[in-house]
């Protein structure tokens, strides 16, 4: 899964980085993050029509938006289920109704700098592994957390959908009455990266963006983008200050110098 990742380059950078026309004033000023967590807003690049006299009849063009992390499907009766819909796996996207529909129609690219994942480790010699028999001590599984990012430097792009969800209880000019919301498409991982664990994020190299991002691409072509090559990433073991949202600062990204993952120095992170 993607559960936690960090988007900290300047917009000016993604306009030069992903060829972006548009950028909207909340995706400007939207404050650079080291601790992107569900349902907080992010940034997406889409591909729609322009507005004209209300409708979007105009020229398709690139631009920067924000969403809320966690898609809530047009036909949700509450917003809240987003919070569970920040990942959607690849190998079920035809098959789900909350993505099926934005799969063909509403595909984005969340630009992101890198992201995180926890390694579950082995318990001490001596430790209960949690939910064992009732009365036993039980020991808590040991994690060590990762910065996982682009191994050649440069922009993350998530692969992701997007969707549209009106709230019924709101006025037809109350600004607010629309919710945009985003989810981030998951695959199995890599050989280099299913130690850590055993999903990641679907990330595109440049060749595949303006494939994806094109809204005449359908769903059968998409899902082959999914599945085509994804932009090779370097690890490196970091600090548990991560692990709290609370915590936001390019500190998280620091090398830990004493981690608990035995194969970290082995496996040669930076």
């Amino acid at each position: 899964m993607c559960g936690r990742y960090a988007s900290f380059r300047d917009a000016q950078d993604l306009v030069d980085d992903l060829a972006i026309a548009d950028v909207a004033d909340d995706a400007r000023l939207l404050p650079p993050s080291w601790n992107v967590a569900p349902t907080d807003p992010v940034r997406i690049v889409v591909e729609r029509p322009r507005r004209i006299d209300g409708k979007n009849t105009g020229e398709i063009t690139r631009s920067l938006q924000v969403a809320r992390w966690g898609l809530v499907p047009s036909w949700a009766k509450d917003p809240g289920v987003g919070a569970r819909m920040i990942n959607a796996r690849s190998e079920t996207l035809l098959d789900k109704s909350a993505f099926a529909k934005p799969l063909a129609v509403r595909r984005c690219l969340l630009p992101a700098d890198g992201y995180y994942e926890w390694r579950k480790l082995d318990l001490p010699p001596g430790d209960a592994a949690t939910g064992e028999a009732k009365g036993r001590s039980r020991a808590k599984v040991p994690k060590q957390p990762y910065w996982i990012h682009p191994a050649g430097g440069g922009v993350a792009a998530l692969a992701g959908l997007y969707e549209f969800w009106r709230d019924r209880s709101r006025a037809d000019d109350d600004p607010d009455r629309w919710l945009v919301s985003a989810t981030v498409i998951t695959t199995a991982a890599s050989d280099d990266l299913e130690r850590i664990h055993d999903r990641m994020p679907v990330i595109l190299p440049a060749h595949a963006w303006d494939a994806w991002l094109d809204p005449a691409v359908g769903a059968d072509e998409a899902m082959a983008i999914v599945g085509g090559p994804q932009v090779g990433m370097a690890t490196r073991p970091v600090g548990d200050a991560v692990g709290s949202v609370q915590n936001n600062r390019p500190s998280l990204l620091d090398l830990d110098p004493d981690p608990r993952d035995p194969d970290a120095a082995a496996a040669g992170e930076g």
